[in-house]
């Protein structure tokens, strides 16, 4: 495997014609609700990758919270009437993404070059809400059952924050980094990207503080 480092001047134009997509998707919704939309993971800490002799270009990873502190909406409604904006967005050309796809822990679109089978970019979009004690929940997509739910994040998850910021005051972003790509390279089992930095954030601080 061969994934490198994407330099912020190759992936900031698509970065914002997706911001552009998000801003079209909140307005088609507001009937119904806010939200408010967070870059995550790599793509919030410069560390996206891609991989050159791949078919899959680079990802970008976000996180969506919706305003609904009344719980008018069931988590499949929500993941419905968002699903439903970005499609009808796609459908007016205003974007050159895909309709998304429903996957079970995100709704994913992707730029394609269909004459050379080829997915240029792409975006998986989670939509989550803030618990106490740093905890987060999302909502889940049982393909089985064909339901929805909220679920929590795993372990790695847990005081997220805190560990970067800890990380960061000792000087070992570097190590993040090294750790990160390694996992990418070595990515047998095709985890998402968040998960592999949500492992890599866990690894390092597990070393650098409970050693």
């Amino acid at each position: 495997m061969s994934y490198r480092f994407v330099e912020k001047e190759e992936y900031s134009f698509i970065k914002n014609k997706l911001i552009d997509l998000i801003h079209l998707v909140q307005d088609e919704v507001r009937e119904y609700f806010t939200f408010r939309y967070d870059f995550v993971g790599s793509s919030k800490y410069n560390m996206i990758t891609t991989n050159d002799k791949s078919n899959i270009g680079f990802d970008f990873d976000l996180d969506i919270r919706v305003n609904d502190d009344e719980e008018n909406y069931t988590a499949e409604e929500i993941r419905n009437i968002l699903k439903e904006a970005f499609n009808k967005i796609v459908n007016q050309g205003f974007t050159n993404f895909d309709y998304p796809e429903n996957s079970t822990r995100v709704l994913t679109i992707k730029v394609k070059d269909q004459w050379n089978s080829k997915i240029l970019h792409s975006a998986d979009i989670a939509i989550v809400f803030d618990c106490e004690n740093d905890r987060q929940q999302y909502i889940h997509f049982n393909k089985k059952q064909n339901s929805y739910y909220w679920n929590f994040r795993k372990k790695s998850f847990y005081k997220l924050e805190e560990k970067i910021n800890s990380i960061k005051k000792e000087n070992l972003w570097e190590e993040v980094k090294e750790v990160y790509l390694f996992k990418k390279n070595y990515n047998f089992m095709n985890k998402k990207s968040y998960s592999l930095f949500l492992e890599t954030i866990s690894e390092v601080y597990q070393r650098n503080f409970y050693e």
